[in-house]
């Protein structure tokens, strides 16, 4: 079992830039994928972005070029930087990482963001 704990959310005005941590109980170095998702008032959830073991990362066209993910394996941890946020950007953030083996999805229980002036 591994367990996620976002933080870093809070109200931050458009334009501006703003960093989400997500903390692991245990290693992720078993997780061969983690990613960030997001749900808005009244919408589904969707992906923001991914990364896998390797560092390979995935975008939502929606934040492609604003937003930049990463892990440090060292510090379970994975971050999600944006920048040139939007209202639309506003939701509750999801932190998430996946083991192949098990096939187990692991979730946090989010964080809100909210870009507003």
């Amino acid at each position: 079992q591994v367990q996620l704990v976002e933080s870093g959310g809070g109200l931050v005005q458009p334009g501006g830039s703003q960093r989400l941590s997500c903390a692991a109980s245990s290693s992720i170095d078993s997780l061969n994928t983690m990613g960030w998702f997001r749900q808005a008032p009244g919408k589904e959830r969707e992906l923001v972005a991914t990364i896998t073991r390797g560092g390979n990362t995935n975008y939502a066209d929606s934040v492609l070029g604003r937003f930049t993910i990463s892990r440090d394996n060292a510090k379970n941890t994975l971050y999600l930087q944006m920048n040139s946020l939007k209202p639309e950007d506003t939701a509750i953030y999801y932190c998430n990482g996946r083991q192949f083996a098990t096939r187990m999805t692991y979730w946090g229980r989010g964080t809100l963001v909210t870009v507003s002036s």
